[in-house]
């Protein structure tokens, strides 16, 4: 059986705790592959190799940082199937979505190429007599990503090339559930000049996350997951001095005026619903019908979910994949069968799916419950699979209280023609992204990704230069020179001394 091993110090390096976790094909149900975990030990040791290189990469030019992102984003683009097929192996998303989540993680890169810019400092000149301030920003030393399993090549490169970029030397502890495609992101780099030891692969579980969070030389940790571990992660890491961004879990909202366009608003809500079998963060999960439209707008939904094509994420016909695993599959099941009996109409039943041919796989077909109440699991709780729940207000009013009640505040929407109302939602609205006719409000590499209330806990989103503030410190050199002509007597440094 294949093993993924660690990545350290620009090389494979072997488990050497003895404990190794099953990774699956979720599309027929088999160990294809296992990977080591690390002790606290190995974590150890990957934390003084990145140590030791910092002191060099740490103090190394722009010019020679950029030089080795030019040529990595040159790999990335090259290697894009290969990571893709990686993913889909190990996750099950279908190719095109697994295409897509590399795009959005060369966005990032490609911010980092131009970190020359963006690290650029200030200078104030003569604030006194002679003095000069000057404020510019340096990295922090090691720093840590704890990264999800949903989007096992996007979320680490949202974290490691701008650390990497502001002279940080980087640990990456990737899912366990989905491994190789974080090797496989260490390895390009260092193909492309990445000195050893400056991106370093770490594979575990929570014995691995425990020790990061605890270490000496950590100076901060990004992390992307569940609500309830955001929060154990920023409470563990502040406690123990570090900087801390951490991304939590989501319960999106849609909001459809009744003036939107329904077909492409069904169709929005179909796609940000069902899309990498709603296993994302950004997923629309709820949508808020207003007034008179809900009856349709379920319908329109409702004949589109019921066209989708599920099967293996390798078969090019392929809409949406299985769920991760079989345990993450019964349990996003679980709310479907329960939503009935606190109110729901289940107007499509995914659950009980199969896949001819592939009947071991992790399947789950598409679910739309209507009426939906608001102090019901199916509602209250992140179900992160292919599950939309419709809910319904009477006005623009009602809706938006309903939204803001949530305690989650990660991306919300709006669809409608007026952009009277679609102004009012972006300011009132309790959410860090929000769209407008765009289902899915991730910003474009250079504006940072980062949600409110239980969806982030720190006070930096990722990337964009909020990510480049939270991989950096400021330092502010405030300097007084006499003047050459001010010389002691007999040294003669060619300057009048009329002055």
């Amino acid at each position: 059986m294949k093993t993924v091993n660690h990545w350290i110090g620009g090389k494979t390096v072997e488990g050497a705790s003895g404990n190794y976790g099953p990774v699956t094909d979720p599309a027929t149900g088999e160990v294809t592959t296992q990977v080591a975990l690390a002790s606290a030990e190995e974590v150890d040791a990957a934390v003084q190799v990145a140590k030791e290189a910092y002191l060099s990469w740490g103090q190394s030019s722009l010019a020679a940082r950029t030089k080795v992102l030019f040529a990595y984003r040159a790999l990335l683009d090259a290697n894009r199937d290969a990571i893709a097929e990686l993913i889909t192996a190990e996750h099950g998303k279908v190719h095109s979505d697994a295409l897509g989540e590399v795009a959005r993680g060369l966005e990032i890169v490609e911010l980092a190429c131009g970190i020359t810019t963006q690290l650029k400092g200030e200078l104030s000149t003569s604030v006194s007599n002679r003095v000069d301030v000057a404020a510019i920003r340096q990295p922090l030393g090691v720093v840590a990503g704890i990264t999800p399993f949903n989007f096992p090549a996007m979320v680490p490169m949202w974290m490691f090339p701008l650390a990497v970029a502001c002279g940080n030397t980087f640990i990456l502890k990737p899912s366990e559930k989905d491994p190789s495609a974080a090797n496989k992101l260490a390895e390009l780099a260092t193909e492309a000049g990445l000195p050893a030891g400056v991106l370093n692969v770490v594979h575990g579980d929570k014995v691995a996350v425990d020790a990061l969070l605890a270490h000496p030389d950590i100076a901060a940790v990004s992390f992307v997951g569940s609500t309830p571990i955001a929060r154990h992660i920023h409470t563990t890491a502040s406690a123990n001095g570090k900087r801390v961004q951490a991304l939590g879990g989501a319960k999106n909202h849609m909001l459809v005026l009744p003036d939107a366009d329904l077909d492409a608003a069904a169709d929005a809500a179909v796609s940000a619903a069902y899309g990498s079998a709603g296993e994302r963060c950004m997923a629309i999960s709820a949508v808020v019908a207003v007034g008179s439209i809900a009856d349709t707008l379920v319908e329109k939904i409702r004949e589109r979910a019921e066209k989708i094509k599920i099967g293996p994420g390798n078969d090019p016909t392929s809409e949406m994949g299985p769920l991760i695993t079989a345990a993450h599959r019964d349990k996003v099941a679980s709310y479907v069968k329960g939503a009935a009996d606190q109110g729901a109409d289940v107007v499509l039943d995914g659950t009980g799916y199969t896949v001819d041919g592939f009947e071991n796989g992790h399947w789950i077909g598409l679910s739309l419950l209507d009426n939906v109440k608001t102090d019901s699991d199916a509602y209250r709780d992140e179900i992160f699979g292919p599950v939309l729940c419709v809910l319904r207000a009477e006005t623009y009013e009602e809706g938006v209280a309903l939204i803001n009640a949530s305690p989650f505040g990660n991306g919300t929407a709006i669809f409608t023609r007026d952009g009277g109302a679609a102004r009012r939602f972006q300011l009132e609205i309790e959410a860090g992204m929000v769209g407008v006719n765009v289902p899915i409000p991730v910003p474009v590499g250079y504006h940072s990704f980062g949600g409110w209330k239980d969806s982030l806990f720190g006070d930096h989103h990722i990337y964009g230069n909020d990510g480049i503030h939270f991989y950096t410190r400021g330092k502010v050199v405030t300097t007084r020179w006499p003047d050459p002509a001010d010389a002691p007597a007999g040294v003669d440094l060619g300057f009048p001394r009329n002055h």
